[in-house]
């Protein structure tokens, strides 16, 4: 997968998996990360979905309508390139904690939804629920934070609460914070999930 790594300066720092939104790349969250966790290495990676020319991590068939069959394979293809990224640049698999964005958000909760341990945590701003119908792996004390937004016209706010509830029910310790936004980053948004990186890594 298109990609771009910075080193961090602290080793012991979670690695930071920047996952972009509908017609992102892989720079787009790199001024987020460096205020999320600036000791941090980074991982930003690029979608390899088009759609209408802009880059997506899986297909939709339309607004709000995922490709099921398309977002399972995608979300191994981005599992394993995690795994290889490790290898590569020398990281702690078990370190990694996505920083996700409207499509990049899904496929990382698409991640918890599929794998035990692909992750040591997830912020996930503006998310949907990636897939229904499913029995989640244990995620027993995995931290997730989710930004959401009151007036989020894509992720309402019956949706955020959806994804809390089956993420909390397969263990996962999920901090939700809400702002009066649509779909779009707030400051207070991101610096909520600061506090929590903080406070939780």
């Amino acid at each position: 997968m298109q990609h771009i790594f910075k080193k961090g300066s602290d080793p012991a720092a979670p690695v930071l998996v920047l996952l972009h939104g509908t017609g992102g790349n892989e720079h787009d969250l790199l001024p987020i990360a460096e205020m999320l966790s600036p000791e941090s290495s980074v991982l930003g990676v690029r979608g390899n979905v088009l759609e209408n020319g802009m880059p997506r991590f899986f297909r939709r068939l339309a607004e709000g309508v995922f490709d099921e069959e398309d977002l399972v394979a995608r979300t191994k293809e981005l599992h394993d390139f995690l795994d290889e990224a490790a290898r590569e640049y020398g990281l702690q698999r078990d370190r990694m904690i996505t920083v996700g964005f409207s499509n990049g958000a899904n496929i990382a909760a698409s991640l918890l939804f599929h794998y035990e341990h692909a992750l040591w945590g997830a912020v996930l701003l503006h998310p949907m629920v990636p897939l229904r119908g499913k029995q989640l792996p244990v995620l027993t004390g995995v931290p997730v934070f989710i930004g959401a937004g009151k007036n989020d016209p894509i992720c309402s706010v019956s949706e955020t609460e959806e994804l809390q509830s089956l993420l909390e029910g397969a263990g996962a310790e999920i901090t939700l914070y809400w702002d009066n936004q649509g779909h779009q980053l707030s400051k207070r948004e991101l610096f909520a999930a600061s506090d929590w990186l903080d406070n939780r890594f």
